[in-house]
């Protein structure tokens, strides 16, 4: 595994990751979609892809939706994939992209 492999998936928070794939020109934030919870969508979870994350704030994230944009506080995201293997769930640490720790 790369050293920067090992950096991204150290991170703690999804803020903190969101906001280095958006920011590290080494990655396409167009690869990353992002799970969360949705009251009232189907098994209240949805999932926006990375071209319709229009603001990474402090408290939470802007998505573009057909209704307009949306606000969702980081504390809803569920799962972050990058590239389709997840490299970040709440509270579950990775070892590598799409394999969790054993620990």
């Amino acid at each position: 595994m790369l050293m920067e492999e090992q950096y991204i998936l150290a991170m703690r928070t999804s803020h903190a990751l969101l906001l280095r794939l958006y920011h590290d020109p080494q990655y396409d934030f167009n690869k990353v979609s992002v799970d969360y919870i949705n009251r009232g969508a189907p098994k209240d979870r949805s999932t926006v892809n990375g071209e319709r994350i229009r603001r990474l704030e402090a408290g939470g994230m802007e998505i573009e939706s057909a209704a307009g944009k949306i606000y969702i506080p980081y504390h809803r995201v569920l799962l972050i994939l990058y590239e389709r293997l997840p490299i970040w769930e709440k509270g579950i640490k990775y070892d590598k992209p799409g394999q969790p720790s054993v620990n």
